[in-house]
C-alpha cells in the first residue's frame, strides 16, 4: 500500500522464514508466571489423516510470552534467563506436563507452586449435588482448608467425588490460602497464558488449516512477537 508493489504470499512466507526474531525479555524481575498447552494441526500427505501435535507457552505476567513446538527444553531456557525474582508465583492447573515443566523453572526455593483457583472450582463443581455443601466446601478451599472441604465428601463413594478427592489431594501442596495471597496481591488465576493459548489459537485453528510441522517454531515465534508488541 505505501510503495505500491505488490507482494505475494510465497515472498512473505519466505521472507517470515529468514528473519531472526530478537529474543524477548523482561523488564524488571519476574514473580509469577503460568504455563499451558495448546494443539496445531500438521500437514501430512495426500490421502492421509491430519495429526494434532502439543505446543507450551509461557507467560511472564504482564510482561511477555512465548510459545515453542515440542521442545520443552527451550521452553525453559528462555524462562530461565529471564530475570526472575528471588520469589517466583508460579501458576498451573492440574496437567503433569505442566508441573514437570514447573519443576526446572528457577531454584526449588525459588518457586512458590500455586493450583489455578478457577481449575480447582471448576473440578469441584463437576462433583455436582448439594449446592450449599458445593458452596461450603469452595470457601473452606478459598482459605486453604482441605481438610474440612474432604471432611464434606467423607464416606461418598460417587465416581465424580473419588476423582475430586484425588485430585485434590494431588495438589495439596499448591492449594494455599487464595483468600490471603489475594488480599496481598498474589496471583491466584493461570488466566494470563491461557489468554496467549487463545490468542494464539485463534489464528491457528482457522477451518481447515494445516500447518509445515518445520514452519511451525516460527509461526509461534511470530505470533508471540506480535502479542508482545514488537511487530505491528
Amino acid at each position: 500500500m505505501i510503495t505500491g508493489i505488490e507482494v505475494s504470499k510465497s515472498s512473505q512466507h519466505r521472507l517470515v522464514e529468514k528473519y531472526e526474531f530478537e529474543e524477548a525479555l523482561g523488564q524488571g524481575k519476574i514473580d509469577a508466571l503460568s504455563v499451558d498447552g495448546g494443539k496445531v494441526r500438521i500437514r501430512t500427505p495426500l490421502g492421509e489423516s491430519s495429526r494434532w501435535k502439543d505446543y507450551k507457552a509461557v507467560s511472564l505476567h504482564g510482561q511477555v510470552c512465548a510459545a515453542f513446538f515440542q521442545n520443552n527444553q527451550d521452553l525453559l531456557d528462555w524462562t530461565n534467563r529471564q530475570p526472575l525474582a528471588r520469589v517466583i508465583t508460579c501458576v498451573g492447573d492440574g496437567h503433569d506436563g505442566v508441573w514437570n515443566l514447573m519443576t526446572a523453572i528457577g531454584e526449588d526455593y525459588q518457586r512458590r507452586e500455586v493450583l489455578d483457583w478457577y481449575h480447582l472450582v471448576e473440578n469441584l463443581h463437576k462433583v455436582g449435588g448439594s449446592i450449599k455443601r458445593l458452596k461450603r466446601v469452595e470457601n473452606y478451599l478459598w482459605s486453604g482448608e482441605i481438610e474440612l472441604a474432604l471432611e464434606e465428601f467423607k464416606n461418598n463413594q460417587r465416581p465424580a467425588v473419588i476423582n475430586f478427592q484425588r485430585y485434590v489431594n494431588k495438589h495439596q501442596s499448591r492449594i494455599s490460602d487464595y483468600s490471603l495471597y489475594h488480599s496481598l496481591g498474589i496471583c491466584i488465576g493461570s488466566g494470563s497464558v491461557e489468554s496467549t493459548i487463545k490468542r494464539i489459537g485463534a489464528r491457528i485453528k482457522i477451518v481447515g488449516a494445516q500447518y509445515s510441522e518445520k514452519n511451525v517454531p516460527q509461526y509461534l515465534k511470530l505470533r508471540c512477537a506480535y502479542l508482545n508488541g514488537s511487530i505491528a
